[in-house]
């Protein structure tokens, strides 16, 4: 059976957060490693956690973007508040951070990368994906602002590399951001929150949808944030 470690194997990486602000669980990384060695049309998702640390996080992207061809790459992260999978748009260059991150760091209006575009689009085929979420009865929305945290940090941080690495010039990659567990929003009155394994069956729709799709589909993406 094909492996993700197979020299020859397709690979989808999905890069998933630590938990962070004091939460014990990030439905970010539980989604990726439930997926971990999962394989659809002929790729194997390969699941890495990223820690949520400015700088520390891009250095363990750069080292799982090593290996065999690479045919997707997202990057997930949890936002307190949404009520769907959001497929993001766009990756500002600038770290804003209105808390601390894991390590005690918080960069404000400072680039993520020096003399760096102002920003990157997402090159997934993000309507489709979520045209086809929404189909399988799975709540998920285009997001125009992945905020300027750790997550949209590693959504630009991925996009440049995607932009200026000849080695990943034919990789798709984008970042998701999706809302927190039941087992979170417990202690959090008021806030939305969905169920792990529709979690897991969205990632599945989608990541199927962007092996497939080529080419993103021009009609709406309903509510957009």
């Amino acid at each position: 059976m094909t492996t993700a470690t197979d020299a020859k194997a397709r690979r989808v990486l999905l890069a998933g957060f630590e938990p962070f602000e004091n939460d014990p669980v990030n439905p970010a990384w539980e989604i990726a490693r439930a997926l971990d060695g999962w394989t659809c049309e002929g790729a194997v998702v390969q699941a890495v956690q990223l820690p949520c640390v400015f700088g520390r996080a891009i250095d363990t992207l750069d080292a799982a973007l090593i290996g065999p061809p690479l045919q997707l790459v997202l990057c997930i992260g949890a936002a307190g508040g949404r009520t769907e999978i959001s497929m993001e748009r766009a990756a500002l260059n600038i770290d804003d951070a209105r808390i601390p991150d894991n390590a005690g760091q918080q960069p404000i209006d400072l680039p993520v990368v020096r003399d760096g575009p102002a920003a990157y689009f997402s090159t997934l085929p993000i309507k489709a994906m979520v045209r086809d979420m929404r189909a399988a009865g799975l709540p998920a929305a285009v997001s125009n602002s992945a905020g300027t945290f750790v997550c949209n940090h590693i959504f630009y941080a991925l996009m440049h590399r995607l932009a200026t690495r000849p080695a990943l010039a034919h990789t798709r990659g984008g970042f998701v951001h999706v809302p927190y567990l039941p087992e979170q929003a417990a202690s959090k009155p008021g806030v939305a929150s969905m169920a792990l394994a529709a979690q897991v069956e969205a990632f599945r729709v989608a990541i199927r949808t962007a092996l497939t799709v080529r080419h993103d589909v021009r009609e709406t993406a309903g509510r957009l944030h």
